[in-house]
C-alpha cells in the first residue's frame, strides 16, 4: 500500500483548481469579510500579482507595504517581503494562508522580553541604595 502526503484543499477545491480560478472567481470560495475585500479591490490585487511576476522574472526581490491585500492561490509559491512600519519581513506564500492579509504574516509589535526589575522599581528595592 502506498502512503501518499495528503493533498492540500480549499473549500473542497485541490490546489490545481484554485490556480486556475480568476481572483474574482476565487472570491466566491471565501468568507464574506474577505469576499467584499477581493471584489472591491481585484484590480490592486491582479496589478501586484503581475508586477510580481514580472519581478520574478528579473529575479528581483519582491517587497511590498500593501498589508491589507487578501491572498490568493495565484501567489502561493512566492516570497514576499512585507513591510511591518520598521523593516521588511520575509514571507513564503503557502497553502494554508489562502484568504488571509498579508498585514497578518508581518506583525508590527515587536515581542516583549521582561527582563529583571532595576533598583526602584519596586517598592521593596526602594530602600536599597541605588549605587
Amino acid at each position: 500500500m502506498e502512503i501518499r502526503k495528503k493533498e492540500l484543499t480549499f473549500k473542497g477545491k485541490t490546489m490545481d483548481e484554485l490556480k486556475k480560478l480568476d481572483v474574482r472567481e476565487f472570491a466566491k470560495y471565501l468568507k464574506s469579510r474577505q469576499r467584499r475585500s477581493v471584489l472591491r479591490n481585484f484590480q490592486e490585487i491582479e496589478e501586484f500579482i503581475n508586477r510580481s511576476k514580472e519581478k520574478i522574472e528579473k529575479k528581483k526581490q519582491i517587497k511590498t507595504h500593501q498589508r491589507s491585500l487578501i491572498i490568493t492561490p495565484e501567489m502561493i509559491g512566492m516570497k514576499i517581503q512585507i513591510y511591518n512600519g520598521h523593516l521588511f519581513i520575509p514571507v513564503e506564500i503557502i497553502g494554508e494562508m489562502l484568504g488571509h492579509r498579508f498585514g497578518e504574516l508581518a506583525p508590527t509589535r515587536a515581542r516583549i522580553k521582561h527582563g529583571k526589575g532595576g533598583v526602584g522599581a519596586t517598592k521593596g528595592s526602594r530602600a536599597k541604595a541605588k549605587k
